[in-house]
């Protein structure tokens, strides 16, 4: 780095990531270039516009955005100011296939009364299940926050006295059973084992923090939807200085011995202090850094990683609305252990799959043109390790999903539908290079957790630096942009910022 000279950043896409990581890098007086593969912004958390409607591809709403709302703050702007969100109440309808529902509701009251109605007993533990979890999160926040680079890091204080409230021998699910003896009431605390393309009954049981965090600080809706976030923060990060370059994918980098030294791509050569990559972490390490300078993350080591799940996705403009359909439906599957090994362990599409629906224009009506609504559809799916030929189940795969939604009262649409695009796992990988169609990353396993889960501070080669779902400290849009925090951090040390 020159003396005097504005250090150069370069990220590697404008995902949620990179764009927090630009708005940060470029708030600090640094000179940053944003290099993105594709014509918009967003990676997994773009959107689909067509005929007047619009879909997120991805994420479809904010949970806890106090990360976000600090990264905002850090850089002079009010992210409520800058994308208006309205919050969801019920946050979701959970259907438990020819077992009732049960509707979440944030007012601690209101939910006790909702649990109630599938059991009375487990409606007097939930304040206890909320207070647990307070203590759980207060804990684990400190953990998340801060990067893991040494096994040392294990011995933190914070980490060592966290171990007896988070308790990460258990699953999910049996962490639930000491709060919830009914079956229903804990899927409706454990669905969100998903966000992380895991099952309940695997999942580590720290995560019961996430159904934790919807109740307590509820689920979020912006106005246009999650994209439109994306959207501003890249306005906002041009505003600050960094130069935002569409439709330009790197091809390879240059490197001066070990250490990163340019990004290259068709229309030319970018010098950098730092380069931050916020793609897919197994595919970009495997296309864009030789084998030779990835010690510990060789192609054996990548390969040999649990991903997690794929989605089937439908995104589907329809006319009129549906008014007694929730913004957020999930619909749990009547064998949901079967479900879940059909995905995860034998590798075959489920017959009668959990999914979920959003219908976002019964609160945001800007997504539709006027007397239409847009469904959003998604089902859990086997990855790409599954061997799955979609040319030839898709179709098949369609019309069973349709019919599927007369679980949450959705009558037949065929005929309603004006504008319809699916994505099957083949789209995940050739649309948005998502290694294995593994949708939510490099699973969550204990083994696949802080120091074991790629580093902020890519250590084997100098100057390189990761964000996103698949690196430290996970997958889903608070922690990754935590990921962004804790990079930019870094960065600012290395440089002396």
């Amino acid at each position: 780095m020159e003396v005097g000279k504005a250090p150069k950043i370069v990220v590697v896409g404008a995902g949620p990531g990179g764009l927090a990581t630009a708005m940060l890098m470029a708030h600090k007086g640094c000179d940053v270039t944003v290099l993105e593969a594709r014509d918009d912004v967003g990676g997994r958390t773009g959107a689909i516009r067509e005929q007047g409607f619009c879909f997120d591809i991805g994420p479809t709403f904010f949970l806890y955005p106090e990360v976000l709302q600090n990264i905002f703050a850090e850089v002079g702007r009010d992210l409520m100011t800058e994308v208006p969100m309205v919050r969801i109440d019920p946050l979701y309808r959970v259907v438990f296939e020819g077992e009732g529902h049960l509707d979440a509701r944030s007012c601690p009251d209101a939910m006790s009364r909702e649990i109630a109605r599938l059991s009375p007993s487990d409606a007097r533990n939930l304040r206890r299940f909320l207070s647990d979890n307070r203590q759980k999160i207060s804990k684990f926040k400190t953990i998340l926050q801060n990067p893991f680079d040494t096994l040392f890091d294990y011995l933190r204080p914070s980490v060592v006295t966290s171990l007896p409230i988070l308790r990460p021998h258990r699953s999910l699910d049996d962490d639930l059973k000491k709060f919830f003896a009914d079956d229903r009431v804990r899927r409706a605390f454990s669905f969100q084992s998903k966000y992380l393309g895991m099952s309940p009954f695997n999942c580590p049981s720290l995560f019961t923090i996430l159904a934790f965090l919807e109740h307590e600080y509820g689920v979020w809706h912006p106005i246009g939807g999650c994209n439109r976030v994306m959207q501003r923060m890249c306005e906002i990060a041009a505003e600050l200085g960094a130069e935002i370059r569409l439709g330009e994918p790197v091809t390879s980098f240059a490197f001066d011995g070990d250490s990163i030294s340019a990004a290259l791509t068709e229309q030319g050569r970018y010098e950098a202090d730092a380069v931050v990559v916020n793609a897919d972490f197994a595919q970009a390490m495997q296309r864009l850094i030789p084998e030779r300078f990835r010690r510990r993350w060789n192609n054996r080591k990548i390969e040999s990683r649990s991903y997690s799940c794929s989605t089937f996705m439908m995104y589907l403009g329809i006319t009129g609305d549906l008014p007694e359909v929730q913004h957020h439906t999930i619909s749990l599957a009547r064998d949901l252990e079967r479900n879940v090994r059909d995905i995860q362990e034998d590798l075959v599409l489920p017959r009668q799959p959990s999914f979920y629906v959003q219908n976002a224009c019964v609160t945001d009506k800007t997504l539709a043109p006027e007397g239409h609504s847009a469904l959003y559809v998604l089902v859990p799916v086997p990855n790409a390790d599954a061997q799955i030929d979609w040319q030839l189940e898709a179709k098949a795969y369609r019309e069973h999903t349709l019919d599927r939604l007369s679980l949450i009262g959705i009558g037949d649409l065929r005929n309603r539908i004006v504008f319809e695009r699916i994505l099957t796992p083949d789209g995940w990988i050739e649309e948005q290079n998502i290694y294995k169609a593994a949708t939510f990353n490099m699973s969550h396993k204990l083994n696949q957790m802080l120091y074991f889960r790629p580093h902020n501070r890519f250590e084997d080669v100098p100057g390189l630096y990761l964000v996103g779902g698949g690196t430290h400290p996970g997958s889903g849009l608070p922690v990754i942009f935590e990921s962004a925090r804790i990079s930019s951090r870094l960065i600012a040390d290395d440089l002396r910022l």
